[in-house]
C-alpha cells in the first residue's frame, strides 16, 4: 500500500467529495480471502436468468463484474482518496448522507438540523442501524470516527476540515441515535465537511493505535450495501449482498471489480462480456457504442483535468512564476481538448483552479495560452537554456495521459525545450505523481474533484497542504483561505474566493485543460442505474438499486 500522499484523481475526498489521486493504507495481498477460489469470478448472468419473467423488471440475483484501473490502496473510507479505493468503499461503507445538486439524500442518517445560530448540528441516525458482523451501528461510532480523525497521530487527511479557527469541532453523544457536532465558530463549509466523513466501527478499530496501518482493513466490517467476500491482489475482489442492509436487501448477489491495468484489453474483456462496467476513454466510445450492448453515459463529475508543474523538480525552473506561465503559453487549450477528449463535447476549456459546480466559481481569470512568442520571450527572460530537458511522467495505457504527453512533446519543442516521456504502470505513476519529496520530474497529467464548496480546494493549494503537489506557496492565499472558511456573509466570502482564484490563476502553478465529463458505459443486460445514481468517483451512489433485468 502507499503512504497517504502516494496517489489520486483524483483525490481526490470523496465527495462532495475529495478526490485526489493520494491514497493510504496498508492491506493488500493474497491471503485477504474467505474462499479458496484461484480464479476471478466468472459473471454469472445467464445463469441466473428466469424464463417468463418480465425483462423490465427487477430481479434478484447474478453479479455485477466493474473493471477498475489499479488494486485499492486502502478499504478504509476515511483514508481513501484514490477512485478505485473509493469505489469499493463505497458499496463497503455506508455514508451519513450525500449531496447532489445542493439536494441531501439521507443514508445512515435520518436528519441533519443547524441550530438557530448555526454553531451546532445535530444528527439523527436511522433506528436499527448494524454493521455487517451484526454489532448495532450507534452515535457511539459516529463521536468514535469523528474522534479519531481528530486525534493528529492518526494522520488523516480530513482532520484540518475539522478544526476552526484554531479550535476543533466537539461531536456529543446525545443518546444512540443523536450526536451534537458543536463549532467553535459559524463555518458556512461544515456540512460539505461533514458529508466526506464515513462511520467506521468502533468495537473494529478502538484498540488500533494506526488505523490507516491496521491489518483490520484487509477484511473490513462496513455498513453498505454489500459486504467483504474475497481479494486476490492484481486480479479482483469480490463484495457479496448484506441481507440486512437498512436500505433493503440488495438485488445483485454479488459484484466483483476486475483490477484491468491495460485499457485495450479491459475493453475486449467489455465486448465480450466479461466486464459489465467500465469507464471509457473519449477514443474508445464509438466502438463500444457500435456493438448495441451498452449504455453510455457521459455525466459531470465536477472534475478538472490539469497538467501539474512539480516546482520541486530538482530543475529548480518550474519554481519560477515566469517559466510556469511560458510553459501555458507554449500550448493551445483547445487543441489540447482536442487531441485529449476527441471532442469539446466531453471537456469544457478551464481557466480556474475551481470546477463549476463550485461556489463562487469563475473561469474568468488569467489564462496563459496559444502564444508562442510571449512563451520565447519569457524562458530566455527566465535564463532557461535552448534544449532544456524536462521529464513527463506517464500512466501507461492511460490514452488522455498519453495524448497529453504527447502534444505537450510537441508544443514544447516549438519553444525550444527537450520533453523526455517516461511511462509507467498506474501503480508506480501514483506513487511518484504524488510523493511529496520526489524531484526527478517536471509534468504530469492528474485530475481532482473536490465538491461543492470551495473550502475544500484549501487542501490542494494551501503551502505544505497534504495534497499541495504543486508544491505552489502563497502567504496571501494561505491567509484568504482561512478567512473563506470563517466568512458568513455571502458575498463577503464570494469575494474571497473570487480573489483566490485570480491570484492562483496568475502565479500559474498549474495548467487547467478542463472540465470534463465522465464516460460509463455499462451493460445493456442490467437496469437501476438512474436510481443507483452516477456519482463522481464512485461510479454508483447506491449499487443496491442496481439489478439484472
Amino acid at each position: 500500500m502507499r503512504s497517504k500522499r502516494s496517489l489520486p484523481v483524483v483525490i481526490v475526498l470523496a465527495l462532495l467529495t475529495l478526490v485526489i489521486s493520494a491514497c493510504s493504507g496498508g492491506t493488500s495481498n493474497n491471503s485477504n480471502s474467505n474462499t479458496s477460489s484461484n480464479n476471478a469470478p466468472a459473471n454469472n448472468t445467464q445463469a441466473s436468468d428466469n424464463a417468463g419473467t418480465d425483462a423490465s423488471q427487477p430481479k434478484d440475483g447474478g453479479s455485477l463484474i466493474i473493471a477498475v484501473a489499479a488494486d485499492p490502496t486502502i478499504l478504509n473510507p476515511n483514508y481513501a482518496s484514490d477512485r478505485v479505493s473509493l469505489t469499493i468503499d463505497q458499496a463497503l461503507y455506508a455514508p451519513l448522507f450525500q449531496i447532489n445538486n445542493g439536494k441531501k439524500t439521507f443514508y445512515l442518517a435520518e436528519s441533519l438540523t443547524p441550530s438557530a445560530d448555526n454553531l451546532t448540528y445535530t444528527l439523527k441516525l436511522k433506528n436499527g442501524l448494524t454493521w455487517h458482523d451484526g454489532e448495532k451501528l450507534t452515535a457511539d461510532d459516529v463521536v468514535f470516527t469523528f474522534n479519531k480523525i481528530l486525534e493528529e497521530k492518526q494522520n488523516s487527511f480530513l482532520r484540518g476540515n475539522l478544526i476552526i479557527g484554531g479550535k476543533p469541532i466537539e461531536a456529543v453523544k446525545v443518546d444512540d441515535t443523536t450526536v451534537d457536532f458543536k463549532l467553535p465558530s459559524v463555518s458556512p463549509a461544515f456540512e460539505a465537511t461533514l458529508v466526506q466523513i464515513t462511520p467506521i466501527p468502533k468495537h473494529i478499530f478502538e484498540n488500533e493505535a494506526d488505523i490507516e496501518k491496521s491489518t483490520k482493513n484487509a477484511a473490513p466490517i462496513g455498513s453498505g450495501a454489500f459486504k467483504f467476500k474475497e481479494y486476490k491482489t492484481g486480479e479482483y475482489l469480490t463484495l457479496e449482498r448484506f441481507d440486512n442492509y437498512f436500505g433493503g436487501k440488495p438485488h445483485l448477489d454479488s459484484i466483483t471489480y476486475r483490477v484491468a491495468k491495460d485499457t485495450n484489453a479491459a475493453n475486449l474483456a467489455l465486448q465480450s462480456g466479461e466486464i459489465n462496467v467500465k469507464y471509457l476513454d473519449p477514443q474508445d466510445v464509438a466502438t463500444i457504442d457500435a456493438t448495441g450492448n451498452f449504455e453510455i453515459k457521459p455525466y459531470s463529475e465536477g472534475r478538472l483535468s490539469y497538467l501539474n508543474f512539480n516546482a520541486n523538480s530538482d530543475t529548480g525552473i518550474l519554481k519560477k512564476k515566469e517559466v510556469r506561465q511560458a510553459l501555458s503559453y507554449a500550448l493551445n487549450r483547445e487543441e489540447l481538448i482536442q487531441a485529449a477528449y476527441s471532442s469539446a463535447d466531453y471537456a469544457e476549456q478551464a481557466h480556474s483552479i475551481l470546477t463549476p459546480d463550485t461556489l463562487y466559481h469563475t473561469n474568468d481569470v488569467a489564462s496563459f495560452d496559444n502564444d508562442t512568442a510571449k512563451a520565447k520571450e519569457l524562458l530566455k527572460a527566465a535564463g532557461v537554456k535552448e534544449g532544456q530537458k524536462l521529464r513527463f511522467i506517464v500512466s501507461s495505457g492511460n490514452k488522455v495521459q498519453e495524448s497529453v504527453s504527447l502534444y505537450v512533446q510537441q508544443k514544447l519543442k516549438e519553444v525550444g525545450l527537450n520533453v523526455e516521456l517516461q511511462n509507467m504502470d498506474a501503480s508506480a505513476f501514483g506513487d511518484k505523481a504524488y510523493d511529496p519529496k520526489a524531484a526527478d520530474f517536471e509534468f504530469f497529467v492528474g485530475g481532482y474533484i473536490m465538491g461543492s464548496d470551495p473550502d475544500a480546494y484549501s487542501i490542494l493549494y494551501a503551502t505544505g497542504a497534504d495534497y499541495n503537489t504543486t508544491h505552489y506557496s502563497n502567504a496571501e492565499v494561505d491567509g484568504l483561505w482561512k478567512q473563506g472558511a470563517a466568512e458568513g456573509d455571502t458575498a463577503k466570502r464570494g469575494e474571497v474566493y473570487k480573489k483566490i482564484q485570480e491570484i492562483v490563476a496568475d502565479d500559474a502553478p498549474l495548467f487547467p485543460i478542463g472540465y470534463t465529463k465522465t464516460i460509463v458505459a455499462m451493460d445493456k443486460r442490467y437496469g437501476g442505474i438512474d436510481e443507483a445514481v452516477l456519482k463522481p468517483v464512485v461510479i454508483f451512489e447506491d449499487p443496491s438499486k442496481l439489478y439484472l433485468k
